[in-house]
């Protein structure tokens, strides 16, 4: 029963982002010669070329895709994503969603908002509605020079430029705010209000500000020993990680025990283990 739940609950979470990311894609962008960024654009504009349907196209292009991810990111993963890809497809195929509004720039952004929304879901689920994310890890890993994002980003500049040759700048451009609502959207589904920062602190009272941390946002303290650059006196350094929502109330305990103190923050690409909750696939 225990191992039973949680495949319950990524179930869940998959059956969810392939609704969403259905009727952002059959609700909006279809109707309005509008496609996404990754290898779901890729598939609208095959279809929009062959006239071949996209809920074939989607499984075939991603075929690929998945099965570079079973062998580099395990069976479960390649499963659920399978069964979300698949789902996907049928949906966009037997659901007859309503085309929502004729507005160009409401069909961009509520089209980005549910696909963004959609593709979130199903990551959380532990399984991709696209591909594009599998190929950027690999690539990003054999290219020391290239992060995860740049790889994304280079590859949905060059789709861009194509669909400007096949779908003219307009309804290009459209789509690149398309795909910058579903970024910003899978951004928020997938950390929301959990996106963690790190906290520094240099305080000569960084026992006073410990104790508070600690009690008052139940947020684990590390404490390094450092060297004031100027002084050269031994200080204790305090480190925390924290969710967005309680970085205030860090900068708040800090600023009433000690106005002076140095606060550095560092954006987190992601935080596991201790007190913090895990992400990922599983």
């Amino acid at each position: 029963m225990k191992r039973l739940l949680p495949e319950f609950v990524n179930a869940l979470l998959i059956g969810l982002g392939i609704l969403s990311a259905s009727m952002g894609l059959k609700g909006f962008l279809l109707s309005s010669n509008f496609i996404d960024g990754g290898v779901t654009g890729i598939s609208m504009l095959l279809a929009k070329t062959t006239g071949l349907s996209l809920s074939v196209l989607l499984p075939l292009v991603n075929l690929p895709f998945i099965a570079v991810g079973y062998r580099h990111m395990g069976r479960a993963f390649a499963v659920r994503s399978v069964v979300g890809i698949a789902g996907l497809a049928v949906s966009l195929a037997a659901i007859p969603f309503p085309d929502v509004t004729p507005d160009l720039v409401l069909t961009s952004v509520f089209g980005g908002f549910f696909i963004g929304a959609g593709i979130g879901l199903a990551v959380r689920g532990g399984a991709v509605l696209d591909g594009t994310e599998i190929a950027a890890l690999l690539s990003s890993k054999r290219a020391e020079l290239l992060r995860l994002g740049d790889v994304i980003l280079g590859f949905n500049v060059a789709l861009s430029l194509i669909a400007m040759s096949v779908l003219g700048v307009d309804a290009a451009l459209y789509s690149i705010l398309t795909y910058v609502a579903a970024a910003r959207t899978l951004d928020f589904v997938l950390y929301g209000i959990d996106e963690y920062t790190a906290i520094t602190v240099m305080s000569d009272l960084n026992a006073a500000i410990r104790e508070r941390i600690t009690g008052d946002l139940g947020r684990g303290v590390t404490i390094f020993k450092g060297y004031g650059g100027m002084r050269g006196t031994e200080q204790d350094i305090l480190y925390c990680v924290v969710t967005r929502l309680e970085i205030g109330k860090v900068r708040a305990i800090v600023r009433d025990l000690d106005a002076g103190a140095f606060v550095v923050f560092h954006p987190l690409a992601g935080a596991e283990g201790g007190m913090v909750k895990t992400r990922g696939f599983h």
